[in-house]
């Protein structure tokens, strides 16, 4: 009856401790202790080296570990030491040894006999008033880190190192692994708060490092985030100090001691707490990202705008901007080989840029490719210097069948397409929709070897003359239009018997638009005339 009445009361007390007037009352506390003097260190590497003390500390327990929660295994511990020492962690280190050490001291002493946790949660704020919040945090996390892994290193090595076992016993510390049954809710509870604390710390830091070109202080998104930030960082040093009275109560209770329901109680609201906390930061993050992510797609749109008004000496600059390359990929599919290729092979040719979506009709495509096809029997010819690369545009929601829609028209092709859709970034498909105003038909757009755009759609003078129209420039398709002799058979005569064919078996060749585009030849032919 007694341990059931106690829980309650637990929880009342904790009910009041997460209250917003509460967390005010305490807010202003926190926020007297905090005068940072503009002296910053790089937290990265001091938490990756936390991380890694807490993913090793408890794989010997028979229960779920932190290990177990997060997937770990050796491969990824063994890259968190490789990113702390990559970082200049030695640097770090050396730099806030002394006060990571005060703040485990600290721990020590005022958590081993369960005093007051807000009193000693102010304490550690009072020994890191001169850094920034992400930095108070980690410096917590890593004065902790020592208290916990000292502490499972003797209990891990207890049965199998004599060292270990004399300072085990001399700490009066319970046999750990022999009573992991006994311990498990209690451990498990610690290892999840454990886990909160982490993600809320990593959280923090990333809105430190959020690049302020794209995103400044005075944004509402970064300033939402800052204003909880404080809290965030309060909490989780509070669970710090919950944690370590955890683990500093089991020194000196030696083969007595008995696991309390409302000690993991006590954790598993905390967890729920700090948990809670990184929802919310989380939220804010990706609202951070969003913008950063608008700010970038503005400035990527305006640098294809810049590039293709420059002067070049080839093509490979703007070809780089509208086909992203990243890693030194080979961001191109090769028809004719139906292998990879990269951008090079394109270097100093004219382009032709087949724009379309999932949608381009077998007509079109079919004969596009019998047009392609005669111009590669004689590579040789002036006509035939010239590349065609497919550009799917789709929008950004991918699934299985889309997948295979676009395998399908890439097997098709014989000529250049991107690797994937997702080589083409969002603000190469806005310049292709609003500056080459694509929109569900087709597009040929030329690019000559320098990259210029000489034809925003050479589709109908391919379908007329095919190669003969190379290098397909507006300059070119009006020199074709004069010479053509206007007559009224001619509106039927030029029509490719081809095309009428595709258009009667419903290959859905537009037919009209086709008849549209030969009417603006006759307005070029009688222009002319006139003149």
């Amino acid at each position: 009856m007694t341990s059931m009445a106690v829980v309650p009361l637990k929880m009342r007390r904790e009910r009041s401790m997460f209250s917003s007037s509460d967390d005010t009352a305490m807010m202003k506390q926190i926020q007297a202790t905090h005068a940072p003097d503009g002296r910053e260190f790089s937290v990265k590497p001091l938490l990756h080296i936390v991380e890694d003390i807490f993913l090793r500390a408890t794989p010997a327990l028979g229960m779920t570990s932190i290990v177990q929660q997060q997937g770990a295994h050796q491969a990824q511990l063994d890259e968190l030491e490789e990113k702390a020492l990559q970082n200049g962690f030695h640097e770090t280190i050396e730099m806030l040894s002394y006060n990571i050490n005060k703040i485990s001291c600290e721990m020590s002493c005022k958590c081993s006999g369960g005093g007051d946790a807000h009193a000693t949660t102010l304490a550690i704020f009072n020994l890191v008033s001169n850094y920034s919040w992400d930095e108070k945090v980690v410096l917590a996390l890593a004065g902790f880190a020592v208290n916990y892994g000292e502490f499972w290193l003797v209990a891990q090595l207890y049965l199998t190192n004599p060292l270990a076992k004399a300072v085990a016993l001399l700490k009066q510390l319970p046999d750990i692994i022999e009573r992991a049954d006994n311990l498990k809710p209690k451990f498990e509870a610690l290892t999840s708060l454990i886990k909160a604390m982490l993600d809320v710390a990593k959280c923090i830091v990333e809105f430190k490092e959020l690049p302020s070109q794209y995103i400044t202080p005075d944004t509402p998104e970064m300033l939402t985030a800052t204003a909880h930030i404080p809290t965030a960082v309060y909490w989780t040093i509070r669970s710090i100090v919950a944690c370590a009275s955890q683990i500093m109560g089991l020194i000196g209770m030696g083969h007595e001691y008995i696991a309390s329901t409302t000690e993991a109680w006590e954790l598993s609201s905390l967890a729920h707490k700090v948990n809670n906390i990184h929802s919310h930061l989380m939220k804010q993050l990706t609202l951070c990202f969003q913008h950063i992510d608008e700010k970038r797609h503005i400035e990527a749109f305006q640098t294809l705008v810049s590039l293709f008004e420059a002067f070049h000496i080839d093509n490979m600059k703007i070809l780089k901007a509208l086909i992203y390359a990243k890693d030194d990929q080979l961001p191109l599919f090769d028809g004719s080989t139906k292998k990879r290729a990269s951008l090079d092979v394109l270097r100093r040719r004219s382009v032709l840029l087949l724009i379309s979506d999932l949608e381009i009709s077998h007509g079109e495509l079919s004969m596009l490719q019998q047009m392609y096809s005669e111009a590669r029997e004689q590579p040789g010819r002036p006509e035939s210097q010239y590349e065609v690369v497919w550009l799917p545009v789709v929008d950004r929601s991918w699934n299985e069948t889309k997948q295979k829609q676009f395998e399908d028209f890439q097997r098709m092709m014989p000529w250049y397409s991107v690797y994937h859709p997702s080589l083409l970034d969002v603000a190469v498909i806005r310049y292709i929709k609003e500056v080459w105003h694509f929109n569900k038909r087709p597009l040929l757009v030329v690019l000559d070897p320098q990259g210029r755009v000489v034809n925003p759609n050479a589709i109908y003078m391919m379908w007329i003359w095919g190669s003969l129209a190379f290098p397909f420039t507006s300059l070119r398709e009006e020199a074709l239009w004069k010479e053509e002799t206007w007559r009224m058979e001619l509106l039927a005569d030029s029509i490719d018997p081809m095309i009428l064919s595709w258009s009667l078996s419903q290959h859905s060749i537009d037919i009209i638009y086709y008849l549209q585009f030969l009417s603006r030849g006759i307005q070029i032919s009688q222009l002319e005339t006139n003149l």
